[in-house]
């Protein structure tokens, strides 16, 4: 017999943060979360998400055993933007237990009915910087430092509660070609001119870059993301928490950013150093070891893993895109980066897939997020 609890003792909250260690023990494509972060999860002191969204995280036992988790989000401000009332669930890790999955799924469902939601989505995170979306295709490739992996058999335990699909994405790999092309090369410097750009990336050490730059780029970047699928703009404190953690990942070499003759950010490209291995090898634990590593990582990469690339609506469709990629793939070319792979692409967004076309690449996975309506 399955039964669900609430998270709320110091004691539950590490077994929520631990329990995905367990269930993907000895499988080399997870990638686990920064296992400080996901412990304090439900302090408001040290999760600033918690001021735009309410949060519930449940456990299922059968027995003594623990045998999955889910958290439960409402993202007001999504909610609000969207005109919807919508429960989200994320960071759902089950066995392979339709019981146990119902079960979870259900207290994530009924957190939503008790707040007046109508709706249960996900796997949706907090906001698009965190992890989304459900692994359906590419379970034998490693999961990205952003992104969520998950067994096989995780569609089947959504999809027989009666939950469709709402959004896909893909993610892909990218063949680094020998040298940069010298049509991108042309097309960069020509529109750099033209448009009187400059490389904010190239012009200052990079924590004083993110101090300066770093609220005005975000919020540059919730405009030219507005318009995807279940986009929640970021502000404030949020913003400040997310600079912190991608900050200290980010290499100049392989990160672009461009203010127009005004000094204004326009356009922002965020290609990380792999930190994959180092997070496996510590289970997500910050240990000096690990924190050693990760400075190799990020200092002298093999593996990149593309973040985003966002330009303003008023600068969208001319060029911009290509003043970004050029320094940076010349920059990867220059390294001898043996891997690049993509974090997920919606299906339905056009302008960033048509910006990869000067690049080699396949797909290499595929992952969808589920919505049902409230009975």
């Amino acid at each position: 017999m399955v039964t669900v609890i609430r998270v709320r003792s110091a004691k539950e909250k590490r077994e929520f943060a631990c329990f995905p260690l367990k269930l993907y023990k000895g499988c080399a494509n997870y990638v686990p979360y920064v296992y400080a972060d996901e412990r304090h999860i439900l302090n408001p002191k040290k999760n600033p998400m918690l001021e735009e969204c309410e949060m519930a995280c449940f456990l299922a036992k059968r027995g003594k055993k623990t045998v999955g988790r889910v958290a439960a989000i409402i993202q007001k401000k999504y909610n609000e933007i969207a005109g919807k009332k919508c429960v989200r669930f994320s960071r759902f890790d089950c066995e392979n237990d339709p019981e146990a999955a119902a079960a979870l799924l259900g207290a994530a469902e009924a957190f939503g009915k008790e707040r007046g939601m109508d709706t249960i989505h996900g796997p949706w995170g907090f906001n698009d910087q965190d992890r989304e979306g459900l692994l359906t295709f590419g379970f034998d490739r490693r999961a990205t430092y952003a992104t969520n992996y998950n067994y096989e058999y995780y569609e089947k335990l959504v999809t027989s509660l009666g939950f469709t699909d709402e959004s896909e994405w893909v993610e892909y790999d990218f063949s680094i070609p020998e040298t940069l092309d010298k049509r991108i090369a042309h097309v960069a410097e020509y529109i750099q001119k033209k448009l009187n750009l400059t490389e904010l990336a190239e012009s200052m050490p990079l924590g004083k870059l993110v101090k300066r730059y770093g609220h005005e780029a975000l919020e540059m970047t919730n405009l030219a993301y507005a318009a995807l699928d279940c986009y929640v703009p970021v502000g404030g404190k949020v913003v400040d928490h997310i600079l912190k953690q991608f900050a200290t990942v980010i290499n100049r070499r392989y990160f672009s950013m461009l203010a127009d003759k005004d000094g204004k950010v326009i356009a922002m490209a965020v290609v990380l150093p792999s930190i994959c291995k180092p997070l496996q090898k510590s289970g997500g634990r910050m240990t000096l070891p690990t924190i050693l590593r990760l400075i190799g990582a990020i200092s002298k990469p093999k593996e990149l893993e593309m973040v985003l690339i966002a330009v303003h609506p008023d600068y969208q469709k001319m060029g911009v895109n290509s003043v970004m990629m050029a320094r940076i793939i010349k920059n990867v070319i220059e390294d001898k980066i043996e891997h690049i792979e993509s974090n997920p692409e919606l299906v339905t967004n056009n302008a960033v897939q048509e910006q990869w076309n000067a690049m080699d690449r396949q797909i290499v996975k595929r992952r969808k997020c589920y919505q049902k309506k409230i009975n």
